[in-house]
């Protein structure tokens, strides 16, 4: 008769679903952690990729510049320095251009915009784990202060001394938005 007793005051049901909800906080805090340790490494392979194009598009831009800065008129065919100087400007374009092609002919799609999609994907997806790691531990929050605050579990949440738990919810400005990748890339 007393264990029925305190099987129905929620003497064990309480610190069961206590547990269920600290289990889904260290879940929650796994997933923030997680997104901590995520963007810095994603932020670094999209930069790293967008570096590399951007040193054979500037290649290619600067050629272009020199070539099209030297002009030749008609008086300049006779002079073989002038025109030295433009086939060799000119060369430097067809390089920049041949090393642009065969980087295109490789990738078809420029790496560093299959980077930054995989980047915005997988920052999709860990706000997603997180927004989900948050609903799970406020609904075992809610389950567990609805134990330790109706009746007749009540009477085992007070002989524990279990109080109820605080659902987690944003109070620093601006948390319910992502963090920010400008500049960081």
């Amino acid at each position: 008769m007393a264990a029925m007793s305190l099987a129905a005051c929620g003497f064990n049901s309480v610190p069961t679903k206590q547990e269920a909800a600290k289990a889904k906080w260290a879940d929650v805090e796994a997933a923030f952690q997680e997104r901590a340790n995520l963007v810095p490494n994603l932020a670094a392979v999209a930069k790293g990729a967008a570096e590399q194009e951007k040193a054979i598009l500037t290649g290619v831009m600067e050629a272009r510049a020199k070539a099209t800065s030297i002009q030749i008129t008609g008086d300049d065919l006779k002079d073989p320095a002038k025109m030295e100087q433009f086939a060799a400007a000119q060369g430097q374009l067809s390089q920049g251009l041949g090393r642009l092609m065969a980087s295109f002919e490789a990738y078809p799609d420029l790496k560093s915009i299959t980077n930054y999609q995989m980047l915005q994907s997988q920052l999709e997806g860990q706000e997603n784990r997180i927004r989900i790691s948050i609903r799970d531990y406020n609904a075992s929050v809610q389950d567990y202060n609805t134990e330790v605050r109706t009746f007749p579990t009540m009477i085992g949440a007070r002989l524990r001394g279990a109080d109820p738990l605080v659902p987690y919810k944003a109070v620093t400005p601006g948390a319910e938005v992502a963090p920010s990748l400008e500049g960081k890339m």
